[in-house]
């Protein structure tokens, strides 16, 4: 993965041809420490055996995703741009996380080879996302994702030829997807090079721009085509891979993908006669409605792009943006957020203890798209919310203890763990940026989002004496 990251870092110099990559040096150098330490992993473990046991696959993910993160912010760190190490470090986990919190400015003249690096990011992490969607997190059975395990999830020599399948085919359809996205934008009007940085970051569901003003730098016809990107990436990338394969219908069959269209059709067509019944002046409802569906679905994909300052579009708009933070897209994609399906698992639970109330002898089973859900899955989700609450409450406390104001902490705890990107309120909100935060703060959310992006329960279980101990 290290010598991987060291071959992406190069690729800011050469797609800008050196001509407009004034942080040359800085690639380089930290493509040779990449580099370096991935060599020296190899040749120190290259004849071991390898035995992908519960306990090392905990390691393995927790690590590498925060070194890859570290690794990551090298180039910031070590550019002519003056960054910190706390900017470079959040500005590293952001994108590796497909967050899209940002802390920089003045993007509209920065450095083109640092802008570059920033989507090449965002699309590295959201394929490491899905792979870790499809092979870890069944395997470690961390939040119900149980619930998605198939052949491909088994760590075996049996399983392996088809994890290998399953992977190129996940390979295939995110680049596809990826390219599909660069030549739309750039036919609509986008130059090349910011066609290529937003079209990697919404099928990643990343939300990096070039432009301070993010999408709203562009006409509503590029909005619409950035929502649809912004959905494709949200959907289960397996399941476009099993299209591919002829199994036609699976798609819109799912679950999953039925309530999460769903909140993308109701939501911003209630949230549009919300916005036209309170507007003092002359109100478009075309523009009006592309617009609002463009930043819902910016939130509940956890993208983060934003066309115009949602937070002040009315205390009901501010208030429902804030719960669609947590909402999230389906698992198997790039999204974040707490996922589709375990909401509506919340609702199976809810109406079989309903049930129970009315019928105690009743013999109920539970099905989610056509499978059996175990008790085991049951107690993992339930685990997987508590825990979030509770990360949420510390986080939220910890940046109140910097002096943050409430709506500042709250929201920027959120989008953290989310993975959404901005918060809300003037200074982290959509018109905003996280770069007037303290230091510490900032250190504490790149830690938030890593632990978001992991599903929070990975990260606590390799921090827990229990787990060296035993």
């Amino acid at each position: 993965m290290f010598v991987l990251l060291s071959i992406f870092m190069t690729l800011p110099v050469f797609l800008l041809l050196g001509s407009e990559a004034p942080n040359a040096m800085a690639f380089a150098e930290s493509a040779a420490i990449a580099f370096g330490i991935g060599t020296a992993g190899i040749l120190a473990t290259y004849r071991q055996e390898r035995d992908l046991k519960p306990r090392y696959m905990f390691v393995l993910t927790v690590s590498s995703w925060f070194i890859i993160a570290l690794l990551a912010a090298l180039p910031f760190y070590l550019s002519d741009n003056n960054i910190s190490a706390a900017d470079a470090f959040f500005e590293g986990a952001s994108g590796i996380t497909t967050t899209g919190a940002t802390v920089l400015s003045g993007l509209d003249t920065m450095d083109r080879d640092l802008l570059l690096w920033r989507s090449i990011l965002q699309w590295i992490g959201g394929i490491g996302i899905i792979g870790m969607f499809v092979a870890v997190l069944p395997f470690l059975r961390v939040g119900g994702m149980r619930l998605f395990a198939t052949e491909s999830s088994e760590w075996t020599d049996k399983a392996l030829p088809r994890m290998k399948t399953l992977s190129r085919g996940l390979l295939f359809v995110y680049v596809v997807f990826s390219v599909i996205a660069v030549i739309t934008y750039w036919f609509s009007g986008m130059t090349l090079f910011d066609a290529f940085n937003h079209g990697l970051t919404s099928i990643a569901t990343g939300g990096f721009s070039t432009s301070d003003m993010s999408m709203g730098k562009f006409n509503d016809l590029i909005l619409m085509e950035a929502t649809l990107f912004m959905i494709i990436g949200s959907l289960p990338f397996f399941l476009f891979v099993r299209e591919m394969h002829g199994q036609h219908g699976v798609l819109f069959r799912d679950q999953q993908v039925r309530m999460f269209l769903a909140i993308l059709f109701v939501v911003p067509a209630l949230l549009t006669l919300y916005r036209w019944a309170v507007s003092p002046v002359p109100f478009d409802p075309l523009h009006n409605y592309t617009a609002t569906l463009f930043n819902v679905t910016s939130v509940v994909t956890t993208t983060g792009y934003a066309s115009e300052d949602y937070s002040a579009w009315g205390p009901l708009a501010f208030v429902v943006f804030f719960f669609l933070m947590f909402v999230g897209g389906c698992s198997g994609s790039t999204a974040g957020g707490m996922k589709i399906f375990r909401f509506q698992l919340s609702l199976i639970i809810l109406k079989e203890q309903l049930m129970r109330l009315l019928h105690p002898r009743a013999v109920m089973t539970r099905n989610y798209n056509g499978r059996a859900v175990s008790d085991e899955i049951i107690s993992s989700m339930i685990a997987y919310t508590f825990i979030f609450l509770l990360c949420l409450l510390l986080i939220t406390v910890a940046l109140a203890a910097m002096q943050l104001d409430f709506v500042t902490a709250l929201s920027g705890a959120l989008t953290s763990l989310t993975n959404v990107g901005p918060g809300l309120g003037d200074i982290i909100g959509p018109a905003g940026n996280f770069g007037p935060l303290p230091d510490g703060a900032k250190w504490v959310l790149s830690v938030g989002m890593l632990m978001g992006r992991l599903e929070i329960l990975s990260v606590v279980i390799v921090l827990s004496p229990a787990f060296w101990r035993s």
